[in-house]
């Protein structure tokens, strides 16, 4: 059991929710108001730096045994 690919699984799913939860925002901004832009902003870079981090994490690192 490696930790580096448990932690790049849990990076790859807080990312993917992240980015999930910028695309509720989006969806339901209607007057697109400075705070749910700014909330879009915010939860998009967000989820891309967590899903970006946790997949390469998960492809660098090797199984050993």
């Amino acid at each position: 059991m490696n930790l580096k690919r448990i932690f790049g699984a849990v990076l790859t799913i807080l990312g993917i929710s992240a980015l999930i939860y910028a695309g509720v925002v989006f969806s339901n901004t209607g007057g697109g108001s400075n705070q749910a832009i700014r909330n879009l902003i915010i939860y998009s870079v967000l989820g891309l730096v967590f899903f970006s981090s946790g997949i390469s994490l998960i492809r660098t690192t090797k199984d050993e045994s």
